[in-house]
């Protein structure tokens, strides 16, 4: 598949095919009335990766296209990327290339931005980093104004801090978010506020508590959790649970218990086949009849987790690939019916969409 163009007169129809395509794949269910939630045809995309290419003392950054791997197509600016990355790239290209401690052996550049306007680099190595590294780096870093990770193999120096404190209003409330480099997080900014919205829509009157699995940072925790009178959500990657315990405390939230443990394990937990110590002070019975709401990887729902989302009489579900999707909705056909349908174009020009889907007991 070659690389994508990015044509804002383009990207009407090609929203409007993908759209197509959900809404013919999940036909069959009685999907109808699709929420379509677009994307801003350009500067979208909070988190970038360029390789760096060089020559000779010149450097610059590059993609390839898989049509031709070994031919690098050098980049001046990248039109997906957010505004504040694209301004940077030149300046900082500039730096790097005006010193030798910061370009030496180079290999990539990674962009983490947020709409509050931070910014924090990723600059990767072939070499082991030294001293005069790091203070070539402390320099620049204080010059740009922003973040700045050195990396290699077996080795990591954080120029002040490896996050950033994203920022937004979101129903009339201002949130915040730490978002750790390395972590998942969600790349499309503006249409993650959308997709947000349109969860908090979803459960708007539905009271009670809420099952979360797969709440990563807590994006949706934090937005979700007023709605509801108490929370339960796990998480098994370790970083993603320490920025969610930030952001729980950073936006005040109090009736949200986090637990690190795999949806796996905590269907064994809620179903009585086992017990586990980090649930020992947490009374499970009131989340038996809560809401579930999921966001899982790529590979969807397994399983047994889908075995647990039969007992709850509502599931609110996020995902990222529409045909694992489908496959669990069409598991869940026999207990639960669609309710409410959108998509969310968190990658103009390429065939991904991120879906959303309310399913409620029949």
């Amino acid at each position: 598949m070659p690389l994508p163009t990015f044509d804002p007169a383009d990207y009407p129809i090609q929203l409007a095919t993908k759209v197509a395509h959900f809404e013919q794949n999940f036909a069959p269910f009685g999907v109808a009335n699709t929420a379509v939630h677009a994307s801003t045809p350009l500067h979208y995309r909070m988190r970038a990766e360029f390789r760096i290419w060089h020559e000779g003392d010149d450097l610059n950054y590059a993609m390839f296209d898989p049509a031709d791997p070994k031919q690098p197509i050098t980049l001046e600016t990248f039109p997906p990327a957010a505004e504040s990355i694209c301004a940077l790239m030149p300046r900082l290209r500039d730096k790097l290339r005006g010193n030798e401690s910061l370009r030496r052996r180079l290999f990539q550049a990674d962009f983490l931005a947020t709409l509050s306007g931070e910014m924090l680099v990723t600059l990767i190595y072939h070499r082991q980093l030294d001293e005069a590294w790091e203070t070539a780096a402390r320099e620049m870093a204080a010059e740009l104004g922003i973040g700045l990770i050195g990396r290699s193999r077996g080795q990591k120096i954080v120029v002040d801090r490896g996050w950033v404190l994203e920022g937004f209003e979101l129903n009339g409330r201002q949130l915040r978010y730490k978002q750790v480099e390395g972590s998942f997080t969600q790349p499309n900014g503006g249409v993650n506020r959308q997709m947000l919205g349109w969860a908090c829509q979803q459960a708007a009157g539905f009271g009670g508590n809420l099952v979360e699995l797969y709440c990563g940072n807590g994006n949706f925790t934090i937005a979700l959790s007023p709605l509801f009178e108490r929370v339960l959500a796990t998480e098994v990657s370790k970083s993603s649970v320490h920025a969610a315990q930030y952001n729980l405390a950073a936006n005040h939230i109090e009736n949200v218990a986090l637990v690190r443990m795999s949806s796996e394990e905590f269907s064994d937990a809620l179903a009585g086949r086992e017990e586990f110590q980090r649930l020992k002070d947490i009374d499970l019975d009131p989340f038996r009849h809560a809401t579930l709401f999921v966001d899982p990887p790529r590979s969807g729902l397994d399983g047994v987790t889908l075995e647990l989302a039969r007992s709850f009489d509502r599931i609110l579900y996020i995902s990222c690939n529409q045909e694992t999707l489908r496959d669990n909705v069409a598991a869940l056909q026999d207990t639960h019916q669609i309710a409410a349908s959108a998509v969310f174009d968190q990658f103009p020009y390429t065939h991904h969409l991120e879906c959303g889907l309310l399913l409620t007991r029949r």
